[in-house]
């Protein structure tokens, strides 16, 4: 069973269907015991950083995921959900993570060229580093696939624990992983069939 962290913030209803789709079995809970009792969990998200964090704490399924994720479980970040794994953010003042990927989330204006539009809304294609092996959460998806990405903010300092890329400008974070912990900056169930792919891979994680 796959459980999606339902702490209010999120696209539930389009990523439910796309796990679906990707043959997941697939429960939305705000419910640790459910968490719990879970084989993988997805922390999803969207919109401002500090609210969503805040309403991670304040319904303490901040700790029922920090829990999980110890014992080893796969946990998948998405969009909003990657930020909060990292350190902290800074959209608005400084806001703290969950502090399982190293790094912070950062805004793009001022590195992105001026004449890009941010927020960067839609599709691009994803870059592996030369230096990695390909990750597992990639098995089904080929260098250059394309996803679809809505965000103003990216995964800074993150370098060593960086498994996509997509340029925008820059070269940005797409994509994080440490250990059992995984991050996607672009939203797999808007992604078609690539997101799938991706998603269905996590599920064999």
């Amino acid at each position: 069973m796959l459980a999606i962290v339902d702490y209010g913030v999120g696209n539930l209803f389009s990523l439910t269907c796309s796990l679906k789709a990707a043959g997941a079995e697939v429960v939305v809970t705000g419910d640790e015991g459910v968490l719990a009792r879970a084989d993988r969990i997805i922390l999803p998200g969207v919109g401002a950083f500090g609210d969503a964090a805040e309403a991670l704490r304040a319904s303490g399924l901040d700790r029922a995921v920090l829990r999980e994720a110890a014992r080893g479980k796969p946990l998948l970040g998405i969009c909003l959900g990657m930020q909060l794994l990292f350190d902290y953010s800074m959209e608005y003042g400084r806001n703290q993570g969950l502090g399982l990927i190293p790094g912070s989330v950062q805004p793009m204006r001022p590195v992105v060229p001026a004449q890009y539009k941010v927020p960067h809304i839609g599709w691009n294609a994803l870059h592996f580093p030369k230096d990695k092996p390909v990750s597992p959460l990639f098995r089904h998806i080929r260098e250059g696939d394309c996803v679809y990405f809505v965000h103003s903010f990216y995964g800074a300092d993150c370098e060593a624990n960086t498994i996509a890329t997509a340029e925008y400008g820059p070269e940005l974070t797409a994509a994080v992983a440490r250990d059992n912990i995984y991050g996607v900056q672009f939203h797999p169930e808007k992604s078609g069939q690539v997101g799938l792919n991706i998603l269905s891979a996590f599920c064999k994680i």
